[in-house]
């Protein structure tokens, strides 16, 4: 499958994503394994990103070839959409247990610390990961990094009131710049699923610690960084 034939790969008509999709060989093959885990009556947390996305529709393909009963907790607007859009029953995030679930990644490193949060969803995705009795990570072979934030800013998930005090406090924490998430399609900040607003923060070094250190400041809602969470990659 080349990216001209993912046109018929969006949630709806009105939410067209993704357009286009890196990698997207190694992709589909994680997303057929992340399917293939699937059984009748099985309650599956979905997160966000591409990989996740694609293994979504191959769930999807399963559900509507094998006429499989699952139900699927969501930490995101497209994926809930496309959940509804293949007729796959959803679960209020945080309302239940979801038996294992499935997420992707922007960075891996050696240590197993992720950076996540490049589709703006990391306080929804902490509570996916939070509330799975076990997660996947769904990755192809470029996320994997010696360092974290080799290519990557850290997104901190700030409320409206604190955008430059937190500004602040990451350039007293290391950040050698930061700018606020502006959107694509208004005028205006990328507002995430919360209700909240994203700044971009880039480090020459992430040390151990940050995420605790910068979730503690005033107005901080979550991180990107992802520490000490157990999963298996895929």
């Amino acid at each position: 499958m080349g990216n001209e034939e993912l046109s018929g790969w969006f949630a709806s008509a009105a939410l067209r994503w993704p357009e286009r999709v890196t990698n997207l060989e190694e992709k589909r093959a994680v997303g057929e394994r992340i399917a293939a885990r699937v059984r009748d009556g099985a309650l599956v947390g979905i997160g966000s990103g591409s990989a996740t996305y694609m293994a979504l529709w191959a769930i999807g393909r399963r559900v509507q070839r094998e006429s499989l009963a699952i139900r699927i907790v969501t930490s995101s607007y497209e994926t809930e959409v496309a959940a509804q859009t293949l007729g796959i029953p959803t679960l209020p995030l945080g309302s239940v247990q979801p038996e294992w679930g499935v997420d992707g990644a922007d960075e891996v490193d050696p240590d197993g610390r992720l950076l996540k949060g490049r589709g703006g969803a990391m306080f929804m995705e902490k509570i996916l990961w939070g509330t799975c009795a076990r997660m996947y990570l769904a990755i192809d072979p470029s996320k994997h990094v010696e360092r974290l934030g080799q290519g990557f800013p850290v997104p901190v998930e700030v409320d409206r009131h604190a955008v430059e005090l937190t500004g602040r406090a990451l350039e007293a924490h290391g950040s050698e710049r930061w700018a606020l998430r502006l959107a694509g399609g208004k005028d205006g900040p990328v507002v995430t699923e919360s209700g909240n607003l994203i700044i971009d923060a880039w480090f020459d070094e992430i040390p151990r610690g940050l995420h605790a250190q910068l979730k503690a400041l005033p107005g901080v809602i979550e991180t990107g960084l992802f520490e000490g969470y157990a999963f298996e990659i895929i």
